[in-house]
């Protein structure tokens, strides 16, 4: 009697024991789940452009014809070769791809390049538009092109002043009036003759490459570095009228704009055979304009 009373009460704590993990173990699976106030991260939706399109065939045979006139006088073959184009080396497709096209002329050499970079973002916090629009930014401020900080410089400017207002207020009661004697010559001077020609000189933009603030009446001098409108989501455009030789012409334009995860950029330069002659900017400006329109509406097709 013993023995069959003592083996029911073992069956019995084991049923208890295997009963009492098995409710555990189902609260450990579903914990994860059941509880309540758990953020959802949603990942940043993808960018528009998924791939690339190919380069060396974005231009039409027209456009080239305008943009690389030496090529019409060229035999047959060696111009199908111009217009074919010489694609850049690139190790992923489907991320980055260039093309480049070259040709000379009796009086000039004409070059073109075009580049697309679709963006990705590693982070699903960050959407791809957002860290296309990170890219676009940084090229844009290597540009000489950043946002201005005009209330940035306003509040230095008035710190400024008031230490300097500080430091009179102190040298008055040191020295007397000798900083007043000190410091009232430079708003005279500010306000005196010359202060239109002063202020013009800062306007904004009067540092960028041809800018025209020397008003020396070149053509090349009215065409500064500037942002875009209508092309792309943003979109600016730089010129350089001269090659790191000084003795060079070079005259270099380059547009660039991004569109939801791709920035494309597009450079346009001539070499005149002479360093007497100096290239048309604002011809080359216009024609890389209207090439980057073209780009951009392909792009959107």
């Amino acid at each position: 009697m013993r023995h069959k009373a003592y083996v029911p009460g073992v069956a019995l704590l084991a049923a208890l024991v295997v009963g009492g993990c098995s409710a555990d173990g189902g609260g450990d699976a579903n914990g994860a789940d059941s509880k309540p106030g758990t953020p959802t991260v949603s990942p940043a939706p993808p960018g528009r452009y998924a791939t690339l399109p190919s380069p060396c065939r974005a231009v039409p045979r027209t456009t080239l014809n305008d943009l690389l006139p030496g090529a019409a006088e060229l035999p047959q073959d060696q111009r199908e070769k111009v217009f074919r184009g010489s694609a850049a080396v690139t190790y992923d497709t489907d991320r980055k791809v260039g093309c480049s096209w070259k040709a000379d002329a009796p009086n000039a050499t004409r070059s073109l390049v075009i580049d697309f970079e679709r963006v990705v973002s590693y982070d699903p916090a960050v959407s791809d538009d957002d860290r296309a629009d990170t890219v676009y930014e940084k090229r844009k401020k290597a540009a000489g092109l950043s946002s201005p900080t005009a209330p940035a410089a306003d509040a230095a400017a008035t710190t400024g002043s008031g230490d300097k207002e500080e430091e009179e207020d102190k040298e008055k009661g040191e020295g007397g009036g000798k900083a007043t004697d000190t410091a009232s010559p430079s708003p005279s001077a500010t306000s005196g003759g010359g202060s239109d020609d002063a202020a013009s000189d800062g306007t904004p933009g009067s540092g960028t490459p041809g800018s025209g603030s020397t008003g020396s009446g070149d053509p090349e001098d009215a065409l500064p570095s500037r942002l875009l409108d209508n092309l792309g989501d943003a979109a600016f455009l730089q010129d350089l009228p001269k090659g790191a030789d000084s003795t060079a012409q070079n005259h270099t334009v380059s547009v660039v704009f991004r569109t939801s995860n791709v920035v494309v950029t597009v450079r346009y330069a001539e070499q005149p055979a002479l360093i007497t002659q100096r290239p048309d900017g604002r011809e080359l400006q216009e024609k890389a304009q209207a090439l980057a329109r073209k780009l951009a509406e392909k792009l959107s097709e």
